[in-house]
């Protein structure tokens, strides 16, 4: 479902920030990125639909690929309507309501009705858990419930992937759990899934994969029971002696 082949990416002359990343990840893999801060997970997952554009390499998303060297705006298009992000930061419309939010790119990219697009929000908030909460906007929700719409509204566009930007990391500790419970159904329902987050616990429960990322590399990638539970790699054991499993 998702290749990359050596990408890279630097900014400036001399921060590299991501080096040479080989990746594959197959239909229905729920892929967690765990590792430090600053070791480039989120450069990473913003490459796969160019919000980053890579320095060198080639991303493949379901059957479109795109060459860093060569790319025109159509394929960026075309890639990223293969994927859909969700963000730390919710990045809602505030002058929109959850339904109008999950609405908004059925009508202006999909081209659909606005009759269709609503029957399609309303199911994916039933989904998500708010519903009750179609005519708020974002100020009179909690962080936790403007997460739960953007995962609806990454939902509509029916995406190959879902990307996840370290999505609980801007909830207070009691909202948390109700993110994951959302991600965590989605996991059991087969979604292809690659998630960022510092959420090790989850990691090992919902991943079927896990990779570890240091200073712009892949250093381990396996089964949780592996990478997680029996660590191999001298960072990867440090690493996660300072977190909580």
């Amino acid at each position: 479902m998702v290749e990359v082949k050596n990408l890279s990416k630097t900014f400036g002359h001399d921060t590299h920030v991501l080096k040479e990343i080989n990746l594959k990840v197959n239909k229905n893999e729920v892929v967690a990125i765990l590792g430090p801060s600053g070791t480039g997970k989120s450069t990473l997952l913003r490459c796969l639909n160019y919000l980053c554009v890579p320095t060198t390499g080639t991303v493949r998303v379901g059957d479109v690929t795109v060459d860093s060297a060569h790319h025109t705006r159509r394929e960026i298009r075309s890639l990223r309507r293969q994927s859909a992000m969700v963000f730390q930061n919710y990045n809602l419309f505030k002058n929109k309501t959850a339904k109008q939010n999950v609405m908004e790119a059925l009508v202006t990219v999909q081209k659909k009705s606005r009759a269709e697009a609503e029957d399609i929000a309303m199911a994916l908030l039933e989904k998500v858990g708010m519903v009750e909460r179609k005519d708020f906007y974002p100020s009179k929700m909690s962080g936790g419930q403007q997460q739960r719409v953007a995962i609806a509204r990454a939902l509509a566009v029916n995406p190959d992937v879902l990307l996840f930007d370290e999505p609980t990391s801007a909830l207070d500790p009691e909202l948390v759990g109700e993110v994951l419970n959302t991600i965590r159904k989605l996991a059991e329902e087969d979604s292809t899934m690659i998630l960022v987050t510092h959420e090790i616990r989850f990691a090992r429960n919902v991943a079927t994969r896990v990779l570890f990322m240091d200073d712009g590399r892949i250093v381990a990638d396996g089964p949780p029971a592996e990478i997680i539970d029996n660590p191999q790699n001298p960072r990867l054991k440090q690493f996660l002696q300072f977190v909580s499993k």
